[in-house]
């Protein structure tokens, strides 16, 4: 499966519904309001590039609310768990 993790600028006065909007997309497992630069972060889980293409360019782009995205594939993923046994001896 691949991870991607998409920074979206929001309209401020449309955030909740913004948010909600996003999590509605098949292949959205999560989406988060955070303060920043950015408004929402919304992770995307896929079988492959082109579905995160079709997720971000045809779905998460279109929503009303959205202003702009940046889209960032996950190469790993470290867990605490998997961190902390790095450093035991």
């Amino acid at each position: 499966m691949i991870t991607a993790i998409v920074l979206i600028k929001a309209n401020v006065h449309r955030i909740p519904e913004t948010a909600q909007a996003v999590a509605n997309i098949e292949g959205v497992t999560e989406v988060w309001s955070c303060a920043g630069d950015i408004d929402l972060i919304a992770k995307v889980w896929v079988r492959n590039h082109e579905n995160i293409a079709a997720i971000v360019t045809d779905g998460i782009n279109r929503l009303a609310g959205v202003e702009s995205t940046s889209t960032h594939i996950a190469f790993r993923q470290y867990s605490a768990a998997d961190l902390d046994a790095g450093f035991d001896s």
